[in-house]
């Protein structure tokens, strides 16, 4: 089959590529372009109480949709505020509603802190979206008016709150996506020079990357439109590293393989039919197993993880037909210029180190296996440990909105800036009392700073009243408070006939965490069970897929404990990003697998040859962790260039993945599952038993399996299968 298709495309290269450019051209031309929601109640089923809230929000008090900046003003000196103060504060406000800026609801003066250090200006917008390019604008340019406004007043005055905030985290996000983004380029660049020591072999994956990229995001666009789903700003932002990821893997399993059989003597157009022969069920296998394992967050209730699903699965299914198409297409145009300048690539390098270790594994696969799992067993434990932290939505430190938030809590509790919303909702208007009786109520809760009096709706059946929590509204302890006795104390308070709902931003996080939880234990044994069949499929095995899953899973598990480790008991955070596991789902499990389904492949590929699984592995070894050491590097170095992210979120998710991603390949891939794939030997691929050598092989490798000989710097080598073939880098 693979064959086939790489005699195709060969012929017709110029054709394939062609297709490729015109099909990029026309979808970014005319396909639906893909847009990202940062609400998170877009992503929530309306069964959720924070959803139900947004809902009496937009029936009852229109008056309070849209987002809401808030201008803290104070005094220069730290001291109170005057009346002559107060005054300009008036004037401020007076001012910026004058200027009626375009996305601006309206402006009105807000409350005084009773130790008078702080008075607010309370901006609504019309806009409920955070990525609005009008309330961004708007903040601007209030930030220049105020700045002008208060020039010699010995008043300062911030817009920090909601609005504020996240124009303020766009930013931050935005510059950070570029300097990762053109870093990521960077490293994939000089990581490929130095594998390859070849300007075009290193640009190769920039451009068909960037190509594919082109025709995933069209592709991904169109069937959002279709079927109404929402994008969501975390697809956008790991879609450039999926892609780059996923698609250099797979770029140089080709290339190890086309290098090897140029080596041989081949002309470039049959070395690259015979290179994705050999790896395009490798390659297939590997992204039908990343697609499964993407595709599985269709499952999930939480439509962040819903709509992701389906976007990364058509991205990596891009790839793939990418790799099978245009990149043999590409290289089998270049021939062996794809490696120019450089000439090193005619001879076969010793692998001398890599001969070595492969041995060492075929000698001692015990003391490896045993290390190895140990490694990842000890880092699962740690795992144990997590805590998610929900505060990204933080403004980022020394912003403008940042400052405004430290001004505010002078005078106001931490939870002013973003009360938390309790609405008293009955089928009738409601009785006199009821809204102020479950007010006091709410007073008594744990967690409560200050409540407001109810304010009545225009509906006539509800009322609103907001309570200002004592700490941060995006900490553990504020949603610990909200999901507990907040909540339990508004629910106790309802007299019959009414319900209390509770909303805002903490009840929004607090019931994502719970329905993050709930997919999580559906998504992941069900993506779990899906990989193991196609393993089952490709090895026609039993066994060996039940020990990559287990081998896998330490590696989720360990790269979960070492971020905990690291950040929670290394560095002090009260936790570590709430969407992490889903990270190292798609990072480290999904793409880690193709690290596995490489290595197995090439063990099973010795055993057809005939070679003893002790004397195989070393071979295998020898051919395979080249390929695997350059492919974890390389999406390890991508991640680490989060480390230079300006946002402390993405600078955890860079360390975390990149952590992750060494586990996997190095760890995981290189050591325990050729060890344990020694120690069980034949048993390892019942009951298909597809190590069986072929009988042509078979009658090879009797004449010289006996002739296994060590070369020079102790590799082990066998003599026939070195005759018969040439060694593959993938």
């Amino acid at each position: 089959m693979f064959g086939g298709l790489a005699r195709f495309v060969v012929r017709r290269r110029w054709w394939v590529i062609a297709a490729w450019v015109v099909a990029a051209v026309l979808l970014a031309g005319f396909a639906p372009r893909f847009k990202a929601s940062t609400e998170q109640t877009d992503f929530l089923p309306g069964s959720y109480e924070s959803v139900r809230a947004l809902d009496l929000t937009r029936d009852a008090f229109p008056q309070t949709r849209g987002q809401l900046a808030i201008i803290a003003v104070t005094r220069a000196d730290g001291g109170p505020l005057t009346e002559a103060d107060r005054m300009v504060t008036m004037r401020l406000s007076r001012m910026l509603e004058d200027d009626r800026l375009q996305g601006v609801q309206r402006v009105s003066v807000g409350a005084l802190a009773r130790n008078r250090l702080v008075e607010m200006i309370n901006v609504r917008f019309t806009s409920e979206s955070f990525d609005d390019p009008d309330v961004t604008r708007a903040i601007d340019r209030m930030r220049d008016r105020l700045a002008d406004g208060t020039r010699g007043t010995g008043v300062t005055a911030r817009v920090t709150g909601n609005a504020a905030i996240n124009a303020d985290a766009q930013k931050s996000y935005e510059r950070s996506d570029a300097i990762t983004l053109g870093a990521t380029v960077v490293v994939i660049f000089v990581l490929l020079i130095f594998t390859f020591r070849s300007v075009v072999a290193a640009f190769l994956p920039l451009v068909t990357v960037g190509l594919v990229m082109t025709v995933a995001l069209a592709l991904i666009g169109t069937v959002n439109k279709v079927f109404d789903l929402k994008g969501d700003s975390l697809t956008q932002s790991l879609m450039p590293i999926v892609l780059f990821g996923v698609g250099t893997d797979y770029i140089l399993f080709l290339l190890f393989r086309y290098r090897e059989r140029l080596r041989a003597g081949e002309d470039g157009k049959t070395a690259m039919v015979a290179a994705v022969e050999r790896v395009g069920e490798v390659i297939a296998s590997a992204a039908c197993a990343v697609i499964v394992a993407f595709s599985a967050l269709i499952l999930a209730s939480l439509g962040m993880l819903k709509t992701m699903g389906p976007a990364m699965g058509i991205a990596v299914a891009t790839t793939l037909v990418a790799a099978l198409t245009l990149i043999p297409a590409v290289v089998s145009l270049l021939g062996a210029k794809v490696f120019w300048p450089s000439r090193s690539w005619r001879a076969e390098p010793p692998h001398r180190r890599a001969g070595r270790l492969g041995a060492f594994i075929g000698r001692s696969p015990w003391p490896v296996a045993l290390v190895s799992g140990a490694v990842l067993v000890a880092l699962s434990v740690c795992a144990l440990g997590f805590s998610a932290n929900f505060n990204m939505a933080s403004a980022p430190p020394g912003t403008e909105a940042a400052k405004g938030l430290d001004d505010l809590e002078k005078g106001f509790p931490a939870g002013a800036e973003d009360a938390t919303q309790v609405f008293v909702h009955g089928a009738a208007p409601l009785a006199p009392g009821v809204p102020e009786r479950v007010a006091a109520r709410l007073r008594t809760a744990s967690g409560v700073a200050a409540v407001t009096p109810p304010v009545p709706g225009v509906d006539g059946r509800t009322a609103l009243i907001e309570a200002q929590l004592s700490t941060d509204p995006l900490s553990k302890e504020a949603m610990d408070a909200v999901a507990g006795p907040v909540r339990d104390a508004a629910h106790a308070a309802a007299p019959p006939g009414t319900e209390v709902v509770v909303g805002g931003q903490t009840a929004v996080m607090v019931d994502l965490q719970k329905a993050m939880n709930r997919d999580y234990t559906v998504v992941f044994p069900i993506a779990g069970l899906l990989i193991a069949l196609i393993l089952g499929l490709l090895l026609r095995s039993v066994v060996a897929p039940v020990y990559l899953m287990i081998a896998v899973v330490l590696s989720f598990l360990g790269t979960v404990g070492a971020s905990v480790a690291l950040f929670q008991w290394g560095e002090g955070h009260t936790g570590v990003i709430f969407f992490l596991p889903l990270i190292v789902y798609l990072f480290v499990t999904a793409l880690g697998t193709d690290y596995n389904i490489l290595v197995i492949a090439r063990l099973r590929e010795e055993a057809r040859a005939g070679h003893p699984p002790r004397r195989g592995v070393a071979h295998a070894f020898e051919q395979a962790a080249p390929t695997v050491a350059s492919a974890g590097l390389i999406l390890a170095g991508s991640f680490a260039t989060f480390l230079l992210a300006e946002a402390d979120a993405m600078q955890e998710m860079g360390t975390t993945v990149a952590l992750g991603v060494i586990l996997a390949a190095f760890v995981m891939s290189m050591f325990l599952v050729p060890a344990v794939t020694v120690l069980l030997g034949h048993a390892a691929w019942w009951p298909g038993h597809q190590d069986a050598p072929a009988p042509a092989e078979a009658a090879t490798e009797a004449g010289t399996v006996s002739g296994h000989e060590t070369a020079s710097g102790g590799e082990t080598v066998s003599g026939g299968d070195a005759a018969r073939r040439p060694p593959d880098g993938g």
